[in-house]
């Protein structure tokens, strides 16, 4: 029964994921993996992947793809840093207004110009980098300001970073919104059957518009916080988060389909893509296995999901001794 509710709920799979990629690593590392130093590693990574991962994982909802979110978290970086020697809350705020409306200017030609989101927002991505090339002058840019790196940083209750409890907080929102709102049915349904969905009074353009303005807007604040952290931004400092991004959706349980998922799920998944590799990295393993590990846990998850699978596994039970076989109908 348990079995079957964790197979039935798609958001609880990372999480048993999770427990049992916990239970290798004690085995093979014993209590030595057990510190805070490595907690914090791993709540460190998600405050980074965790708001990116989460806005790619909301346009897969909805059946669309947002290949711009390292562009948007790029030039969030940049815009923070630029403007956050003079106030650093403004330059947060500067980089979540770009985000937002950059979001939804993808969202509206994804919608009134009924164009695939694979190309407008690979569109977007090239044109963010070109940004981020402008405003850096085409070099890394600091941020003469030590003690703000150190404040989002700082351990509190020796794990967690003001960083980590603000991505923390964006997805506790949007689980909220999940659970307790009329806006997610909708979100569901117009990844699940466009079609029906506005035959049902769902307004399908307005939620894809909106869903591509918070893309935009978590993935430029993820950008700046990093930055921030960093005390520096780059026009390739993000380059390659989009596959993480991907991976920890789908290890989450969104599915490419469109009208499968929930943030805590894609929060799920992304807590076991920074643990594997904190605990990887912990134990020595090098860069290229870490890689390989991490690829055969989502190619793992990805054939469990498989409906094809379950079929047959279903018909493989039915065969079993001691199982009941239908019984043929006799002809009349």
């Amino acid at each position: 029964m348990l079995m079957q509710q964790i197979s039935g709920n798609r958001s609880m799979r990372p999480f048993v994921v999770l427990a049992a990629v916990g239970l290798v690593f004690l085995a093979q590392g014993g209590s030595t993996l057990v510190s805070a130093s490595l907690g914090y590693s791993i709540l460190q990574q998600f405050a980074t992947l965790g708001p990116i991962a989460l806005a790619l994982g909301l346009t897969m909802i909805i059946r669309h793809f947002d290949l711009s979110v390292a562009g948007h978290a790029t030039v969030g970086g940049c815009i923070a840093v630029t403007l956050g020697v003079a106030s650093p809350i403004g330059g947060i705020a500067a980089a979540a207004i770009f985000g937002l409306l950059f979001g939804a200017l993808q969202g509206v030609l994804i919608v009134w110009l009924r164009l695939g989101s694979i190309g407008v927002t690979l569109g977007g991505l090239l044109t963010l980098n070109g940004i981020a090339y402008v405003i850096t002058g085409n070099q890394e840019i600091s941020l003469q300001r030590m003690e703000l790196a150190q404040f989002v940083d700082d351990p509190l209750f020796l794990l967690a970073s003001p960083r980590f409890l603000l991505a923390a907080a964006l997805v506790v929102l949007a689980g909220f919104i999940a659970a307790r709102t009329r806006l997610w049915p909708q979100i569901q349904a117009t990844g699940s059957d466009p079609q029906a969905a506005v035959v049902a009074g769902v307004p399908t353009g307005v939620i894809t518009l909106v869903i591509f303005a918070l893309s935009g807007l978590l993935s430029a604040c993820a950008g700046a916080l990093l930055s921030y952290s960093l005390a520096a931004a780059s026009p390739t400092a993000l380059s390659n988060i989009l596959v993480p991004a991907a991976a920890a959706a789908i290890i989450g349980g969104v599915s490419l389909g469109g009208g499968r998922g929930h943030p805590v799920g894609i929060a799920g998944g992304v807590l076991v893509l920074c643990t594997l590799q904190s605990c990887l990295t912990a134990i020595g393993v090098k860069p290229f296995a870490q890689d390989i590990v991490t690829g055969a846990v989502l190619l793992a998850v990805g054939i469990s999901d498989s409906v094809e699978l379950k079929r047959r596994l279903h018909d493989l039970r039915r065969l079993l001794p001691g199982r009941p076989r239908p019984r043929p109908t006799s002809e009349l």
